[in-house]
């Protein structure tokens, strides 16, 4: 689980990085599920896991928690979120 999360949340910041460019906002919509999505297989992954092993899935939930914020933030600013 730890290891999908945080393939997860690479893919995720890879498609937020695209989502900044102007004109291809509206992919944030679509990223702010999917980011969610990785979380909740993180938050997944923190629970079942030892707690020696927890790194990968604490650093996915981290990466798809930035994005999540990220999104957000991006949709508010251009008006997205009204």
């Amino acid at each position: 689980m730890g290891l999908i999360s945080l393939l997860w949340g690479i893919v995720a910041m890879l498609w937020m990085v695209v989502a900044l460019i102007p004109l291809l906002g509206w992919g944030n919509w679509f990223l702010i599920p999917f980011a969610a999505v990785g979380a909740i297989i993180a938050a997944i992954g923190i629970a079942v896991t030892a707690r020696e092993n927890r790194g990968r899935a604490k650093t996915g939930l981290l990466l798809n928690g930035i994005v999540i914020v990220v999104g957000v933030f991006r949709l508010t600013l251009g008006g997205g979120v009204i």
